[in-house]
This record gives structure tokens, sequence and C-alpha cells, in this order.
């Protein structure tokens, strides 16, 4: 088997592709086909997309950050501070990750899509959280506060 040289992708080929496979319309061995990269690259691509990986300058120059503006994908770099921007997102995609994700076979993109748009309507509206002292987020949301009366 003869092996091909090793390619140097562009950033703004790389965000092409990383936001080909987070729409989700195709599957990564079509993905792999039409752009000619290993599946391996495009879900290491997809995770510094969704990841927040914009720490790097590849993630940072004009030709990665135009094909997200170009997209409608807003971008947040601040820098300092950054990890707390993610924090509750990072948290809840662990919860979907562990508590669905990871204990299905999902046989099509729509099966997924589906089977976690139920675990979200769980999530919300019939898991307890800890942090909301036991009540689901939309308990916590749509109950209105208590009204204080002036002195």
């Amino acid at each position: 088997m003869k092996r091909r040289p090793r390619r140097n992708h562009t950033p703004a080929f790389k965000a092409k592709v990383a936001l080909a496979a987070v729409k989700g319309d195709r599957t990564l061995a079509q993905l792999a086909e039409q752009f000619d990269v290993h599946p391996n690259q495009i879900t290491a691509w997809k995770a510094q997309l969704e990841g927040g990986a914009y720490q790097g300058s590849q993630f940072t120059c004009q030709a990665f950050t135009g094909v997200l503006s170009g997209n409608g994908i807003a971008i947040s770099m601040d820098g300092k501070g950054a990890w707390r921007d993610n924090v509750f997102v990072e948290r809840l995609w662990r919860s979907v990750k562990y508590e669905e994700v990871y204990l299905r076979a999902y046989v099509s993109v729509g099966e997924a899509r589906t089977s976690i748009g139920r675990y979200f309507d769980f999530y919300n509206q019939r898991r307890p959280h800890s942090s909301l002292d036991g009540m689901t987020p939309d308990q916590a949301y749509f109950t209105p506060l208590p009204l204080r009366l002036a002195a």
C-alpha cells in the first residue's frame, strides 16, 4: 500500500470541513470522501471548533474566523477569564455525553438528533439539579420570584 505524502491543510479548509461536520446532514464517511481527508481529522477539527479551541494561531487567523463569520457563527475570544465563559456549557455537554450519547448506538444522524432532543426535554423538565436546590431548570427559570414589600 502506497502512503500518501503528508498534507498541510489551511485553516479555512479545516473550518469548512468542521462546519460541514457540525451541520450533521452527512455522515463522517461521506465528508471524508467529499473532502479527501481521514475521518479522524474531521473529528479532531470538529472538536476543536465546538470545544472553543480558539487559543492557537490557526484558530484566530482571518482565514478561519472569516469562514465562521460568513456562516453566521459568533466567536468569543476575550482571553482573560475565558474558562468561566464556557464552564456551564461544558458541564451540560458532560451530562449529555455520559447520560445519553455514550449509552446509545445511533444508527443515523436523524436518530441521534431525536434522541438527544428527548434528553434535553428530560434534562430541562424532569431531571432535578443539585445546583438548583433539587429543582429542574424549567422550574427554576419559570417560577416567579416572591415579591418583597417595601418597608
